[in-house]
């Protein structure tokens, strides 16, 4: 059962020092630190590396919400993921996200209904647009 951070930064130019010192008390095995923007998950390198490394009963810690996942989309496809692994997420900023809780378990089902109806929405306006094509 492994602790691993995950470090972003948007830009070669900005610094993780911030983000790896509130990692500093929390007994991380394993860091993934990259600096690349969040826009394109395909993009991310470390983030591809550690989604292959999480096993069952690990946690996957971020600084927040925003370093994991720029979009509802991907934040929401990348918790699914690995709770299909049995692993854990927890963000430090937002500390009522930590699927490890019974609050952050509703938080994270709240989001996952918003997007459900957000992907519902979508293919409607689509299909009433192609009735008018």
């Amino acid at each position: 059962m492994a602790k691993i951070a995950y470090i972003r930064v948007s830009s070669n130019t900005q610094n993780t020092d911030r983000q790896e010192e509130m990692f500093k008390d929390l007994g991380i095995d394993k860091y993934y630190i990259e600096k690349v923007s969040g826009k394109d998950i395909k993009d991310r390198i470390e983030l591809q590396k550690m989604m292959e490394y999480v096993r069952e009963g690990d946690t996957v810690i971020v600084e927040s919400i925003s370093r994991f996942g720029r979009s509802l989309t991907d934040l929401l496809n990348l918790i699914d993921r690995l709770n299909e692994k049995g692993v854990q997420f927890r963000s430090l900023k937002e500390g009522d996200i930590d699927t490890t809780t019974p609050t952050g378990k509703l938080v994270y089902s709240i989001f996952s209904s918003l997007s459900e109806f957000e992907k519902d929405t979508i293919r409607q306006r689509q299909a009433e647009g192609d009735c008018f094509s």
